[in-house]
């Protein structure tokens, strides 16, 4: 590959940084904003602090969820359709950078890649990266982080952080199946799917959440960070073959057509033939067909996981006191332009899904048109919890957006978070 190449991709990369920067609507993005205003507690049920648990996915596309319009007919997501249905979904939730590592790093510092220095997936994490769940501990918060960490080189990745109380992690990007857990400072071989893995450690906690500890009860936070649906899509054995007769509807931007591909950058055209491309993927590994409907089947177990956390909750009653935020570290192209993947400014690459559940809290069937970003993440959930943040963050809050308050209160909030 030529330095030439090799610049133009990384232009790329930290490109998307800028074009969602320019794309978005609120006030005063060329410089950072320090989130050390006063708290503003936004509490539950009996006036306790909401507890918060964040479902984060990998490559997991905006349009491929059974409700929106741009889905496959055959898709089924009721889990994700239940949280759209009963919560809110943010129609435009897009990341700054469009890859593993640099996203993740966006969504715990509420930074941008060029300000956290997590630029690719094995940089290590720079000395005094501050990760806002810190904030919510010294606020009370018991925390806890389940799942693909996925920034460092591979030791670091799943050594567990300060920052969380519980801690169960795998090295890199893990495995499909019976993968090898740090758990808080100890490896354990777990045996069966790495999605339903996460999903039970994740539950075992939250259920230690469920009765007061010391006589009091503690307000909580939880990350289940899940592989799927990553690359290469390994579905579990249960769901093997679900779509093998179902259409493919195939982009319309895909055939290497001269009409489509008039105008499109060099390293576009050349990439169709590539590891990136739909004419070479994974260096020849799939066929398009095959590689489609094993990315749908993986995405299923994904969503029975969204499921059994919200039953937990629902049947606990902690879901009258809880925020669930469902969202993926990046979107993912499936031939769109000829291309696979992600990692440029397309559409398809840089939008992610977002979902919000709050039963009584976040009016069902509830649609945020605003734009919201990965950076955005950490200041609302800080503004949430009532936590005081004392290092600079470039996302904004945008709580007035997931819980509107009517009339000109509504008009208010919208003017001082999007102006």
């Amino acid at each position: 590959m030529t330095r030439s190449v090799i610049g133009a991709r990384v232009a790329v990369i930290f490109g998307i940084a800028a074009v969602v920067s320019q794309l978005a609507t609120s006030r005063s993005e060329g410089s950072p904003i320090t989130a050390a205003a006063p708290p503003v507690i936004q509490p539950g049920e009996q006036g306790r602090p909401r507890n918060i648990v964040i479902i984060l996915s990998d490559d997991h596309r905006y349009d491929f969820m059974g409700f929106m319009p741009g889905a496959p007919d055959w898709l089924q997501t009721p889990a994700m359709d239940r949280m759209a249905a009963q919560g809110a979904h943010i129609r435009n939730a897009f990341v700054t950078t469009a890859l593993c590592s640099p996203s993740r790093a966006s969504i715990l510092t509420g930074q941008y890649a060029h300000r956290h220095g997590v630029v690719d997936n094995t940089s290590p994490i720079p000395q005094g990266t501050v990760f806002f769940p810190q904030y919510l501990k010294r606020a009370g918060y018991r925390t806890a982080y389940v799942g693909k960490w996925h920034m460092g080189e591979d030791a670091e990745s799943e050594r567990p952080r300060p920052e969380f109380d519980h801690w169960v992690s795998f090295r890199g990007q893990g495995t499909y199946t019976n993968p090898t857990l740090n758990v808080n400072g100890r490896r354990v071989q777990a045996p069966g799917y790495t999605t339903d893995v996460l999903t039970e450690h994740a539950l075992d906690w939250l259920r230690q959440q469920s009765a007061p500890q010391g006589g009091t009860t503690q307000p909580f936070f939880l990350v289940l960070s899940h592989k799927a649906v990553h690359a290469e899509f390994v579905p579990a054995e249960r769901h093997r073959g679900r779509y093998a007769q179902s259409p493919i509807p195939y982009a319309a931007t895909m055939p290497n057509t001269v009409s489509l591909n008039q105008g499109k950058p060099d390293w576009v055209l050349a990439q169709r033939n590539s590891w990136h491309g739909v004419d070479y993927m994974y260096h020849g590994q799939f066929a398009f067909d095959e590689f489609y409907r094993r990315y749908t089947e993986t995405l299923l177990a994904l969503d029975e996981s969204i499921g059994r956390v919200l039953d937990h909750l629902d049947s606990t009653g902690l879901s009258r006191n809880t925020l669930v935020i469902y969202m993926s570290d990046n979107g993912f192209l499936l031939g769109e332009h000829g291309l696979i993947d992600k990692r440029n400014a397309y559409e398809e690459s840089i939008r992610i899904p977002m979902l919000a559940y709050a039963p009584g809290w976040i009016a069902p069937g509830s649609v945020v048109t605003h734009m919201v970003r990965n950076i955005d993440i950490a200041p609302t959930i800080l503004e949430l919890a009532g936590a005081r943040a004392t290092g600079e963050m470039d996302g904004r809050s945008v709580l007035g957006a997931l819980r509107p308050v009517p009339g000109a209160q509504q008009r208010a909030a919208e003017e001082m978070l999007y102006e």
